[in-house]
């Protein structure tokens, strides 16, 4: 009879990722539950949760850049929007009122971009904008 093991998931899969899977998950869960609520359109929910890779959009197409990193001078700013608590000062200022509620479902859908990117491996940029 055949065993079933986990081995070879552990060592390729760390519980790392499956612990940012996890926190994707329950983040998306929750951009589900704000966004009707919060007056705010799903298509900006969707922007804001897409925007922080704009600075590899525009440092990924840089000239002489070689293929898989950014350039340089995007690095900063694409680490910067990367930061796992990166969007905790917006959920901070809607839960203050600071800031409207459909800004908690943008904190959200931000969180759950950097947790779905933690998930599939992908980290903060070295200066030279190589993963």
């Amino acid at each position: 009879m055949h065993c079933l093991t986990l081995a070879p998931l552990h060592r390729s899969f760390p519980a790392s990722r499956l612990a940012w899977g996890l926190a994707a998950a329950a983040l998306i869960a929750g951009v589900v539950a704000a966004v009707p609520g919060g007056g705010v359109p799903w298509w900006a929910v969707l922007a804001v949760g897409l925007a922080p890779d704009l600075p590899l959009l525009a440092g990924g197409f840089a000239p002489g850049n070689v293929h898989g990193s950014i350039a340089p001078w995007s690095v900063p700013f694409y680490n910067a929007l990367h930061r796992a608590w990166a969007p905790a000062p917006l959920a901070a200022l809607t839960l203050g009122g600071v800031v409207g509620h459909g800004w908690l479902a943008a904190a959200l859908a931000w969180g759950a971009h950097i947790a779905f990117d933690r998930l599939l491996g992908y980290g903060l940029r070295g200066s030279g904008g190589a993963q």
